[in-house]
């Protein structure tokens, strides 16, 4: 099905909304995609014509040793009859097939989608990098960690911890362009990937993902708690892996949080070749 439909359009352009597919079914009449109605009128206007010129076509063989009221009345039944079996029967199919891709693009995002956080999971957003890295050669990959989470679970209750990563999600998403990916990679941790972005934009993001979270209004059973992150991030300007961009990231992040957490430790690859991928 076209690559499940462009990945589900990149998953909805990388900021899933509500799977119940509501949104979907009230498309507008002028989308041509298969999700949209508008391509069910069209087949169906389309294909009502052929068969109507394919009516015409074959009686108008006999056309000419008919009497005028005849042919008048031979020529309505041509316009009337496949018109009158044609529209309902393409309707019907068309809806079915309307209904069939709502389907495998909602179910695409329901299993593309962290269902606590709303975010891409680590399956999509590592797929949908991954795609980005095959056409960008600058960008920039951060890695969020949320500082003492076990405590929150530890004195609140779990639930209380969910709430956190909610409100951490809302804070990080809030502060990044439509073009950036946010994802939810493990337990308390996310990644952004900014693409095409430079050394000074990636710290420039990285101080206000940080900042964002930090003033966050979070007081579990009336008790102020604050929240904050620790973020380790990778800039590159060449062509490179996912899996090295995590590695730096990763060893970036690791500063951040042994410079005493909530800070951003970004740094640029410099040394390509020295990278496991490349020197394999």
């Amino acid at each position: 099905m076209r690559k499940l439909q462009g990945f589900a359009e990149r998953v909805s352009q990388a900021a899933p909304p509500s799977v119940d597919g509501s949104k979907l079914l009230e498309a507008s009449a002028l989308d041509l995609s298969p999700l949209g109605k508008g391509r069910i009128y069209l087949v169906t206007v389309v294909v009502t014509l052929l068969c109507v010129a394919a009516a015409l076509f074959i009686d108008s063989f006999n056309f000419d040793a008919m009497a005028p009221d005849r042919l008048a009345r031979a020529i309505l039944i041509d316009l009337l009859l496949p018109t009158a079996l044609a529209v309902p029967l393409i309707l019907f199919f068309m809806s079915k097939l309307r209904e069939l891709a709502i389907a495998q693009h909602r179910l695409t995002i329901y299993a593309s989608t962290d269902q606590l956080t709303g975010l891409l999971n680590r399956a999509a957003f590592t797929t949908l990098v991954e795609e980005e890295l095959r056409t960008q050669d600058r960008g920039a990959l951060l890695i969020l960690d949320a500082d003492n989470f076990k405590s929150i679970n530890d004195s609140f209750g779990h639930e209380r911890g969910d709430e956190a990563l909610r409100l951490l999600s809302r804070a990080m998403g809030g502060v990044l362009r439509q073009s950036d990916l946010l994802g939810r990679i493990g337990g308390e941790e996310f990644a952004v990937f900014l693409p095409g972005a430079d050394g000074f934009t990636a710290e420039a993001v990285g101080e206000r993902l940080r900042r964002a979270v930090s003033v966050i209004p979070f007081a579990p059973d009336g008790m102020a708690h604050r929240l904050t992150v620790s973020i380790g991030g990778a800039v590159f300007d060449r062509a490179i892996t996912l899996s090295d961009l995590l590695r730096v990231a990763d060893q970036q992040l690791y500063a951040a949080k042994q410079d005493g957490r909530n800070r951003v430790a970004i740094s640029p690859i410099e040394h390509y070749e020295s990278l496991p991928s490349a020197a394999a």
